[in-house]
């Protein structure tokens, strides 16, 4: 099956090179490429693409705005933002505006292409060092879930430890291991949260869970 780019970035070179890269997988097809936000806009309802590479920055309406338009329509694309610079603030916007991926412009082109497949498929992902941000931001390790609120009562205990254990950066594995159950079966789990948190990805359960308490950041060193 044939993923469908759109590029976003005001810097015609960097459109360029990513096209560049991009067309020379068999599997990648650039529908389009947009200068601002308000262009993606326009361009994602006309090609429909499977994915948008979102420059952060642009001018007029930048990336995050142009982002949070997009992920809340019906159908939306998924949303990979690139920023020249690894910044806290830019990650947690983005994140928040509903992108499922973020990683820096000076990604390597293998690690891009894979990007656009991971997150075309259903899954999220992060440059490490953002994620490894994001975890010491969100997540405590010593943290006792407080009674559920809201969408957090529509999960079973089950589904609430693996919640627990994503938003402390556990893969898969590493969930059904101290689980003691299988892979299929965290999946399955998985699958399950999402649905009953109306969230696309784990990176936007594991935010979620911080809005609604079921974990909290780090104190302040």
């Amino acid at each position: 099956m044939t993923i469908k780019v759109l590029i976003a970035d005001d810097q015609a070179l960097v459109r360029s090179g990513f096209r560049m890269i991009l067309e020379a997988r068999d599997d990648l097809e650039v529908v389009g490429e947009a200068s601002d936000g308000e262009q993606a806009i326009r361009l994602a309802a006309q090609t429909r693409p499977d994915v948008v590479l979102m420059d952060v920055r642009m001018p007029g309406v930048d990336g995050i705005a142009a982002t949070a338009r997009l992920t809340g329509r019906p159908d939306s694309p998924r949303v990979i933002m690139l920023t020249t610079y690894d910044l806290e603030e830019p990650l947690y916007a983005a994140l928040r505006a509903g992108a499922s991926g973020f990683l820096l412009k000076d990604v390597r082109p293998g690690d891009l292409v894979e990007a656009i497949r991971v997150v075309a498929g259903g899954d999220a992902l992060l440059a490490p060092s953002a994620t490894r941000r994001l975890l010491d931001r969100f997540v405590a390790t010593d943290v006792t879930p407080p009674a559920a609120p809201g969408a957090l009562e529509q999960l079973t205990d089950r589904e609430r430890e693996v919640l627990m254990l994503l938003a402390r950066g556990a893969a898969n594995a590493e969930i059904g291991a101290q689980l003691v159950v299988t892979e299929a079966t965290v999946k399955t789990h998985v699958s399950a949260i999402l649905r009953k948190l109306g969230v696309r990805d784990r990176v936007q359960a594991v935010v979620l869970a911080y809005d609604l308490g079921l974990v909290r950041p780090r104190p302040s060193s």
